[in-house]
């Protein structure tokens, strides 16, 4: 549909749905079946069925060639119960589908499911802007509060706060923030997190795909510093750690044939009960690994494959999301199925099934699940779970641009500020903090907005009658120090400078005070003189 494009999880679940049915309809072959000395045109058999899905679904890129002819079964039972099919007799739903001669047809009514439509991101400028550390100086009291605007600076506010330049203020004085405490520093990592994952996923909310309540901003802490140092996480409580037996099994397959620690005998088939052993722990836990919570985050980034390096960066951020004790888990699985699945010198843990194909099959609804079953849930698992096992070594990795915003902004928050005796105690909107900033950047609010506050400054100081003439002269000395470009466009020249500022008079030199009071006083000697 132009204009629109499929976002979260059900929405993608149901695109996918809907185009494999239309391609199903439109190739599978129909012809004439004979059953029961009827004829039945337009027909075709279940064991048909499942050989033409099963091709189509392996070479189609949504779901690769890891699918199974067993899964291709499963989608077909679930076409019949959602009257995609229906048998010879036109019944489906509580009927069950057979891989074998029994006949088959397409029903006359549409089976499409209706697609629910979101906004197309056109460009990059519809994407969230990530969260940096100068957005807001402290830190929210509660989620999702938006960070305030600056404040405006009117004149006298400016003059005050740069009072400094021109004499005004000597006392200034070297304080720190208060602590950042641990849990802000959660908080940081959980917004910012999410704002990361946002952006990479293309999306303008992700509402529908997750919600914040589900993310512990502790545990993202937790898997980003403790780790080890092959990067798996190191849990603090031993007891939410996986059973020694499983992950002496676990240490025996993915080294073999040198991991079998155990002191028993290796027998004919002895790596396949380990593998059964491994299997069976698995497949008895609660939710899956990437838990159901982080469902619809997973089954989203499916649509993000095509580019590997995009696909790598949204699991890794989502796996940090994990609780800790799942992140392990996850970590150890997908390892020992990547050296599994590359090892030569392992015998075959399945007369069938080649052993890649036995790892996604046998873990894969381990990784990935939904609470209710999901229309495509084992195709989609073993779709995801397949780029995992052979990328494991990236994607519990941290991003660098999300580790170096979060250190960015909490050395902001962890900075030295120097603060000036009267000028910022006024100004309670926005305190202001030293930052170390390039020459350049120093020099553009001179030329950009602050010459004509500071030609005011100027214009004021020089029409200060009240101010003694000694001290105007000192505080213009100090201005043309501080601002020689404006101070030099007001005085360009000394009479310029003479008429702005007038000097006063030149006094009387003492030593011809002297003479000239003595000389006055002469006739008046003379005077005195003559009348004695």
């Amino acid at each position: 549909m132009e204009g629109t494009v499929i976002g979260p999880g059900p929405y993608r679940a149901t695109k996918l749905w809907n185009e494999t049915i239309k391609l199903f309809r439109s190739g599978m072959p129909l012809r004439r079946h004979w059953a029961h000395f009827r004829c039945y045109d337009w027909s075709f058999t279940g064991s048909e069925a499942v050989d033409y899905l099963h091709d189509l679904l392996r070479r189609n890129y949504n779901f690769g060639p890891e699918v199974t002819r067993y899964q291709t079964l499963q989608l077909l039972k679930k076409f019949l119960k959602a009257h995609v099919i229906e048998d010879i007799k036109g019944r489906h739903g509580t009927e069950d589908f057979e891989d074998t001669g029994h006949l088959y047809r397409f029903p006359t009514m549409s089976p499409l499911k209706s697609i629910p439509t979101r906004s197309l991101l056109r460009d990059s400028n519809d994407l969230p802007r990530l969260i940096r550390w100068d957005d807001y100086e402290e830190l929210p009291q509660q989620e999702n509060t938006a960070p305030s605007k600056p404040a405006v600076l009117t004149s006298d506010l400016w003059n005050k706060r740069h009072s400094v330049a021109i004499g005004d203020v000597h006392e200034c004085k070297l304080i720190r923030r208060k602590e950042v405490t641990p849990t802000q520093v959660d908080h940081i990592w959980k917004t910012m997190t999410i704002s990361h994952l946002q952006r990479v996923l293309g999306l303008k909310t992700l509402d529908g795909v997750l919600n914040p309540v589900h993310v512990n901003g502790k545990h993202i802490v937790h898997n980003v510093t403790k780790v080890n140092k092959t990067g798996i996480v190191v849990l603090e409580n031993k007891a939410e750690d996986m059973p020694y037996w499983v992950v002496s099994a676990m240490k025996c397959l993915a080294n073999w044939p040198n991991g079998n620690d155990s002191k028993q005998p290796v027998y004919p088939g002895f790596e396949r009960d380990v593998l059964k052993t491994v299997g069976e722990y698995f497949q008895r836990l609660k939710q899956p690994l990437l838990t159901f919570h982080l469902y619809e985050v997973f089954v989203n980034i499916l649509s993000l494959l095509s580019d590997k390096e995009v696909t790598t960066e949204a699991l890794q951020i989502s796996c940090l999301l994990l609780p800790p004790p799942n992140r392990r888990r996850l970590q150890l699985l997908l390892r020992l199925m990547a050296r599994v699945s590359q090892n030569q010198q392992l015998p075959s843990l399945n007369d069938m099934i080649p052993t890649r194909t036995l790892m996604v099959q046998m873990f894969s609804q381990c990784v990935l699940g939904s609470v209710e079953e999901m229309d495509l849930d084992e195709l989609l698992s073993t779709k995801l779970v397949t780029f995992m096992m052979e990328h494991y070594n990236t994607i519990f990795q941290v991003p660098s641009k999300l580790r170096s915003q979060v250190d960015e902004h909490l050395s902001h928050l962890r900075r030295v500020q120097i603060k000036y005796a009267g000028t910022d105690t006024d100004f309670s909107a926005s305190p202001a903090f030293c930052k170390q900033i390039r020459r350049v950047e120093a020099e553009e609010p001179k030329v950009i907005g602050t010459q004509t506050p500071l030609q005011e400054l100027l214009e004021g100081l020089i029409a200060d009658k009240e101010l003694p003439a000694r001290d105007k002269k000192k505080r213009l000395k100090q201005f043309q120090k501080s601002y020689p470009e404006i101070y030099q466009n007001r005085f360009p020249t000394q009479e310029s400078k003479a008429a702005a500022v007038p000097e006063k008079a030149p006094r009387p030199k003492p030593h011809l005070m002297r003479f000239n009071l003595k000389k006055s006083f002469q006739p008046f000697q003379r005077s005195w003189s003559f009348r004695a």
